[in-house]
């Protein structure tokens, strides 16, 4: 019995004593791009308002109102300043035109995944595509006449919290 316990023992420590495996390390790497940071409405001149909206992990747009002018060429670049992809937390810019009811528009779009939660209708002046952590996108739009449209992030759920208004002069 005094042999058994004895042997065992040895067999214990020198397995715990025995060449230790190093861990292995995963090989996530993530790339974030090279976004020009700049104001609100970066330049308006005769021809066309730059503006850039930024978009982050926490649902949420760093603008809550933005102005133009009406008849105005707009280029809006959308900047998704978070690190969670596209899949699950995707974020894009969706301008509505006016009497578009918000929350029903919301439940087309949830529908439209193929399309980056677009649906085919005609109650959209202007959007971007879905975007990732760390991606950007730029469109251009004409503005529309005077008054005040919504925009939202129309990936499922964040249109309640990722909304502002494009005040048109």
């Amino acid at each position: 019995m005094n042999k058994l316990i004895s042997m065992i023992i040895f067999f214990a420590l020198f397995i715990s004593c025995g060449p230790k495996k190093e861990k292995k390390k995963d090989k996530f790497e993530f790339k974030r791009t090279q976004v020009e940071e700049k104001n609100d409405v970066i330049d308006d001149n005769e021809d066309q308002i730059k503006i850039v909206l930024n978009s982050f992990d926490n649902m949420m747009y760093d603008k809550k109102t933005i102005e133009v002018k009406s008849g105005k060429n707009v280029r809006l670049t959308l900047n998704h300043k978070g690190k969670i992809a596209k899949e699950f937390m995707g974020h894009n810019f969706v301008l509505l035109k006016k009497g578009v009811n918000v929350n029903e528009f919301a439940k087309k779009a949830t529908l439209a995944k193929s399309k980056d939660y677009i649906p085919n209708s005609d109650e959209t002046i202007a959007f971007t595509r879905m975007l990732g952590g760390g991606e950007s996108t730029t469109i251009n739009f004409t503005a529309p006449e005077a008054g005040i449209y919504t925009y939202i992030c129309s990936f499922p759920g964040h249109y309640m919290i990722m909304r502002g208004e494009l005040i048109v002069n």
